[in-house]
């Protein structure tokens, strides 16, 4: 499996927030020919707010030249995997991590923004080179 050029630094950012990496990836399969890998599974075992908390974290980098491209393909990938999450997996929440630069040049526009609302769409917003989380946008 190919990993997302910030992987590790969202993983390290995860780890300093008191998440214990339970998956890396995180497989699942839905029948004979429906495998996923989602980048990272992670419970919260520590924290007065999330403790015993599940998650999956698909990490997404957006440094092709078209954000837009970027996003269709980050959304359908998202959602796809939160379908069987939903059947294999129910009590984890599925978040999508982007690069903050990400966040703030392209996730204001219209058409993220309804996409977020319409599908409900769980966002990490991170700082790669500090390998830091920053925001949970629920």
């Amino acid at each position: 499996m190919a990993r997302d050029k910030f992987h590790y630094a969202v993983r390290r950012g995860l780890e300093k927030q008191e998440w214990q990496i339970t998956h890396d990836p995180l497989r699942l399969e839905l029948g004979p020919d429906d495998r996923v890998e989602i980048d990272l599974g992670a419970q919260q075992l520590l924290g007065a707010q999330r403790t015993g908390e599940k998650i999956a974290v698909e990490i997404k980098s957006f440094l092709n030249d078209s954000a837009m491209l970027d996003f269709h393909l980050a959304l359908g990938q998202f959602l796809n995997y939160r379908l069987v999450l939903q059947r294999l997996e129910p009590e984890r929440t599925l978040y999508l991590a982007i690069p903050i630069t990400a966040y703030q040049s392209f996730f204001y526009r219209q058409l993220p923004q309804l996409s977020i609302q319409t599908y409900r769409i769980k966002l990490i917003t991170y700082e790669p080179n500090d390998e830091v989380i920053l925001q949970w946008i629920e």
